[in-house]
């Protein structure tokens, strides 16, 4: 157990972290606090990967008590898809009891204000920080992610959303001055003066509905963002991910306490096989928050039915790249490779729709045929993925069976210009892994419209032909437009046609990458830097992070008093 820090220590330890934040989204330059690299980890009181991987075997196969209010029964049944029964249980709550212990605590962790809930957020992440290599394998084993990708998208990448996160509270809650002195003057008679006091109040509770593929990623922003603007969060992750937010949860009870906060201010809702009590929390008159990433229809179910609550959803979208033309050729196609493959396209950014001229396209290695792109870029993925070590390695494995069950229908789709197939992961026999499929569709028949306009989750891509260049930008604006987008790409040399696919970017409101051929993928985006999502498509309605993304979690409540 860490040692208990006043709020004073605690601004004394992480106010010059805090100020680096508020810098980073102020210039949206590189910044970040957490190493990426493995091999920084196990120094001032950190864990190395030897201790980080002991403490999670150590978890596996406990009961993980939180200690929190209302724990009817003990709950889990997480199996990896790596093919290891992990055989931790979690408290299940009676609600009736949890959300009224939640809610005790809210008065003292408003009173707090903006700078001391900032610190004591920023020491909840310096400790999950610290156990980096725990929390890895925890994703790792509940997502699917390879180690690597677990370890950074897991680890320091999340933790980067939930400072950037805790950033964008504190700017938007100190932007209103606690105090103002207010004096009208009334010519020959007193003058009108007021003392006027404004106080950031929390909206209530919020409830974190976590995903299965990235419960950290997607689940820090919006717990850190609520949590720094005085409300209390109930984490509801994922049946199959549970382990990786149980653990932040257990952090933040810690250090809650630590700093003489009611450590009910962040409570766990784990639930039975079945159960479903998204729902029921969802419309609960204390939940006046809600994150939410997964499903569209689940999403618009959220945003239809729970009134009494701000609701912030990440659906699903059909991202689209548009190939017009290329002077890197070579570079072009290993980028789109890798982003195809990372993580077996289980990722909410990855690629599905490749719009490719049918008249193909031209390039610095001369023109290309559209058969010839495809055939380029199946070669490209066999190359990449030609080695089985580095298959496991930027695959993971296929997190549920749904997603394979979609892959192994989508050869029947179209023709197939690289047929997806099965690697053996030696260290995990029970993984199941597969390389990405690509099917070729043509834009103008109608039959093929059910396919590309519809988003198939995992790792599956269609490269779809067009009749010219301005049909693929009306193509692209209709997908948006109707299915969304959480990002778009796009290939040319062409001034003309960047600025068609920018205008529909700006008029649709989807994030856009240009030309990328080298070590940035359009699949990934780091905080203080890219927004996440845009909120102004069907693919989510709020953006990570932006002001806006905070701003409605608490409001601002005015006392007046005459002088």
């Amino acid at each position: 157990m860490a040692a208990e820090l006043t709020a004073p220590e605690l601004i004394e330890k992480h106010r010059p972290t805090l100020d680096q934040a508020l810098e980073a989204i102020r210039t949206r330059a590189y910044w970040s606090p957490h190493p990426e690299h493995p091999k920084a980890y196990g120094e001032n009181g950190s864990l190395d990967a030897a201790a980080g991987k002991a403490a999670f075997d150590a978890v596996l196969g406990t009961r993980l008590d939180l200690g929190q209010p209302g724990t009817d029964d003990w709950v889990g049944g997480e199996v990896s898809p790596y093919g290891i029964e992990l055989g931790v249980t979690y408290p299940h709550a009676d609600v009736d009891v949890l959300l009224p212990a939640m809610r005790a605590g809210q008065r003292a962790w408003r009173d707090a204000g903006p700078e001391v809930r900032a610190v004591v957020c920023l020491e909840i992440l310096k400790r999950i920080s610290d156990r980096t290599h725990e929390f890895a394998h925890a994703v790792m084993h509940t997502s699917g992610q390879a180690f690597m990708m677990a370890f950074q998208a897991g680890g320091p990448h999340a933790q980067d959303r939930g400072l950037e996160a805790v950033a964008y509270a504190y700017a938007e809650q100190v932007r209103t001055p606690e105090s103002a002195e207010w004096t009208k003057p009334q010519g020959k008679r007193d003058p009108l003066a007021l003392t006027k006091r404004f106080t950031a109040v929390p909206r209530g509770i919020g409830l974190v509905i976590g995903c299965n593929t990235f419960p950290t990623w997607n689940g820090y922003p919006g717990l850190f963002a609520s949590l720094a603007t005085g409300n209390a969060v109930l984490v509801k992750p994922h049946p199959r991910a549970v382990l990786p937010l149980a653990l932040t949860v257990q952090v933040a009870r810690e250090v809650l306490a630590g700093a003489g906060f009611d450590p009910n201010l962040v409570a766990l809702a784990a639930e039975r096989p079945g159960e479903g009590i998204a729902k029921t929390l969802a419309t609960r008159p204390e939940i006046k928050i809600i994150d939410y990433t997964g499903s569209t229809s689940f999403g618009d179910w959220l945003e239809a039915n729970a009134r009494q609550a701000q609701v912030y959803t990440e659906k699903a979208g059909v991202n689209t790249v548009l190939v017009h033309s290329t002077d890197d050729y070579k570079g072009m196609l290993s980028n789109l490779a890798f982003s195809l493959s990372l993580y077996s396209g289980q990722m909410c950014t990855t690629p599905q729709n490749l719009l490719i001229p049918r008249d193909g396209i031209t390039t610095d290695q001369g023109p290309k045929s559209f058969d010839e792109v495809t055939a380029d870029l199946a070669r490209a993925v066999d190359g990449l993925l030609g080695d089985d070590a580095r298959a496991n390695a930027l695959l993971g494995a296929i997190v549920n069976p749904d997603v394979k069950a979609r892959l192994e229908a989508a050869a029947g789709l179209g023709e197939v210009a690289l047929a997806s197939r099965e690697v053996t992961n030696p260290e995990f026999p029970g993984a199941v892994v597969r390389t990405p499929v690509v099917v070729k569709l043509d834009g103008a028949k109608p039959d093929d419209e059910a396919a590309y306009m519809s988003e198939c989750f995992g790792p599956v891509s269609f490269a779809v032909a067009v009749d010219s260049v301005t049909d693929a930008v009306e193509l692209l604006r209709r997908t948006v437009r109707e299915k969304g987008a959480m990002t778009v790409g796009a290939y040319t040399t062409d001034p003309g046609t960047e600025r068609a696919v920018e205008e529909v970017c700006l008029e649709e409101a989807a994030q856009l990458s240009l030309n990328l051929t080298g070590g940035v993928y359009v699949n990934q985006t780091a905080a203080f830097s890219d927004f996440h999502g845009s909120g102004g498509n069907p693919a989510a309605n709020a953006a990570l992070t932006d002001g806006a993304f905070v701003a409605n979690r608490f409001r601002v409540v005015e006392v007046r008093r005459e002088v």
